[in-house]
């Protein structure tokens, strides 16, 4: 999330009880595109009442669709969403997208622009992760070291512990260092 802290705790907070309530309905987990577009659906109507004033911040919503695999959606303000297979939000959200962009497109040998999906699934998490920071990194035009960067993942590969498969985790200081190690090896 970007934008107003007090603003990104109350979008967390409505997210979570929609799930909870989706949950306690249908007694199955809400897909990520459903919460994506419920959520879609409360901050459109926030721009539409006097008494009420739009939030102000910008969010990328990732979860596990048990039929898609993994997905990313984000949100704004308005009231748009709409799915990506790798996204940025903030100040520099515009050279962020221009360089996974390219970098898209570059994958499965090229052809990452003809298929997206098809080239994102040549793609194992450590190269993910790369990528992420390999961006964010480019856009900075600095080096990171493990305490400046904050690395979340919700992965379902073998690499992850099936305690913690599926699950959104934080990465401790000696994971990131190890993927910081592997990035700047690759230059």
């Amino acid at each position: 999330m970007t934008g107003l802290i007090a603003d990104a705790r109350s979008q967390v907070a409505r997210a979570r009880s929609e799930a909870a309530d989706f949950r306690y309905k249908y007694g199955y987990e809400i897909t990520p595109d459903a919460l994506a577009r419920r959520m879609a659906n409360i901050n459109q109507v926030y721009t539409q009442r006097a008494a009420m004033r739009p939030l102000g911040i910008a969010m990328i919503l990732i979860g596990i669709d048990p039929e898609f695999g993994p997905q990313c959606f984000k949100l704004d303000p308005a009231g748009y969403f709409v799915g990506f297979h790798a996204t940025a939000a903030g100040q520099k959200q515009q050279e962020a997208m221009n360089h996974l962009e390219k970098k898209w497109k570059k994958l499965d040998s090229g052809r990452g622009a003809e298929d997206a999906v098809k080239a994102g699934k040549t793609l194992g998490r450590a190269e993910v992760i790369e990528m992420a920071i390999e961006a964010i990194s480019t856009v900075h035009a600095t080096d990171f070291k493990s305490g400046e960067v904050e690395i979340a993942i919700v992965s379902t590969g073998e690499e992850e512990s099936p305690k913690t498969q599926g699950q959104w985790r934080v990465m401790d200081e000696a994971e990131i260092e190890r993927h910081l190690l592997a990035y700047a090896e690759k230059d």
